[in-house]
């Protein structure tokens, strides 16, 4: 064990006259780093707790001359890129609030549940499937995407708020030989159906958070499109190219006869053949092209007018 760096007594490290920390007492540091590294220990820096606003997910549709800063959702279920914080969801989307701190209010009301629970933190990192529920005004949502990639404010019947979809991420035997299944919105659940396989869907009872069905992951089942540059579509799988040391590409076909393909690991099944275990948003995952979205708008503008 080397002996500790200790300073001379009634004297000053090398540096200016006025204590400052000069270029001879920077070079001194650098002396004594590279000589002693166990001397200097560097303070923790600790998670980062901002987000500039134009460093935030485009999905969330925030401006840049609004503010600075965006809000930074918590440590949660879901990823920062892949969530939706929920004053955004108040304030942007559904204009229940003026300001985040109107938002704070609603929320330490308890009046806002997420998946059957109530949320009290603003900065909550709501996901895909997840299910916001209003007490106070009897309402019910589905995060869910649109073609775009957004996500789009879905209003739900009660009946449909008491389910949720979740794609099986990985599935593990632990202590004493117990099998678990974990979700992709970071449930753990024991002893699920031995007939339940990875990227299969399963239906989950939001309140008692068992499985009461699910749906495997095979051609001729419908999905929706969770990631890349078809985000937000929805389709039948027709075909999986296995790729052993990459990654496997599904091919898909939505209901105009398109086909695309993507990674696997972006296909999300929501239903049984053509039928969907839940209600789709407006557009139905169908992605429309430049051209058709025009001839639409006029067509709709001309039967109107």
């Amino acid at each position: 064990m080397p002996e500790p760096l200790v300073r001379p007594e009634g004297r000053r490290w090398p540096g200016r006259v006025d204590g400052g920390c000069g270029p001879r007492r920077s070079v001194f540091f650098v002396i004594v780093f590279l000589s002693r590294p166990d001397y200097i220990v560097w303070p923790a820096r600790g998670p980062k707790k901002h987000l500039k606003r134009v460093a935030a997910p485009k999905h969330w549709m925030l401006d840049k001359l609004t503010g600075v800063f965006a809000p930074r959702p918590s440590t949660g279920p879901h990823k920062l890129r892949e969530c939706l914080p929920l004053i955004i969801f108040l304030r942007n989307r559904l204009k229940y609030a003026l300001t985040g701190d109107e938002v704070k209010k609603i929320c330490m009301q308890r009046f806002i549940k997420i998946d059957g629970k109530v949320r009290t933190d603003v900065t909550y990192p709501a996901g895909f499937m997840d299910v916001i529920s209003i007490d106070k005004t009897g309402e019910n949502f589905r995060l869910i995407y649109d073609t775009k990639g957004r996500f789009a404010v879905h209003r739900i019947t009660p009946e449909e708020a008491k389910y949720k979809l979740c794609k099986v991420r990985k599935i593990f035997v632990g202590t004493k030989g117990i099998p678990h299944l974990v979700t992709h919105d970071a449930r753990t659940i024991r002893y699920p159906d031995p007939l339940i396989k990875v990227n299969d869907t399963i239906q989950i009872d939001l309140e008692t958070g068992k499985i009461t069905d699910f749906i495997k992951f095979d051609t001729g089942n419908l999905c929706m499109v969770t990631g890349g540059a078809n985000l937000g579509r929805i389709g039948v799988i027709t075909n999986r190219e296995r790729h052993p040391g990459s990654f496997d590409v599904v091919h898909v076909k939505d209901a105009n006869g398109n086909s695309f393909a993507t990674r696997l690991s972006n296909i999300f099944v929501i239903g049984k053949g053509n039928k969907p275990w839940i209600s789709l948003p407006r557009g139905k995952g169908i992605r429309l092209t430049i051209a058709e979205e025009r001839d639409k708008r006029l067509a709709a503008k001309q039967s109107s007018g």
